[in-house]
């Protein structure tokens, strides 16, 4: 094999190596991707199916539930509610009329199973998406009852 021929090898192997190892981080990256969607994005069907996802808002008022260490509450924009389960221990800052984001999916029945749940860790906080979708839907009820 000629001087030429082994570089040109060499250079192709390599460029096959990064190929495979920038695909498989790839791969990686998109299997732990998870996404933010609202309520009302919810109930509009814009979460996926099939895949985890995080929805946020406000804890209704009135709505949390216990039993043993399955809690079901309702997570609200103030436009639509979705119905949440989540078994295991909730954050000492989880109250109702607080903020909340929690990863699960979404069942047939369109209630929410979530597998991790996140309280707003200050009374000043609210996720950026959260705090928009809010807004939002408190500008809707405004315009409605003008």
């Amino acid at each position: 094999m000629k001087a030429r021929h082994k570089r040109f090898a060499i250079v192709l192997g390599g460029l096959a190596a990064l190929g495979i190892a920038a695909a498989l981080i790839l791969n990686a990256f998109q299997s732990n991707l998870v996404f933010f969607f609202t309520p009302t994005q919810v109930a509009n069907g814009e979460a996926p199916k099939d895949r985890a996802f995080r929805i946020g808002g406000l804890v209704k008022e009135g709505s949390l539930q216990r039993t043993d260490i399955t809690a079901r509450f309702v997570v609200t924009d103030t436009a639509k509610e979705i119905p949440v389960s989540y078994t295991g221990i909730l954050p000492d800052l989880f109250s109702e009329g607080k903020g909340v984001v929690a990863q699960g999916s979404i069942g047939a029945d369109g209630k929410f199973t979530a597998t991790e749940v996140l309280a707003k860790h200050d009374e000043n906080y609210m996720p950026p998406e959260a705090k928009h979708a809010v807004d939002q839907a408190h500008e809707a009820a405004r315009t409605i009852k003008q």
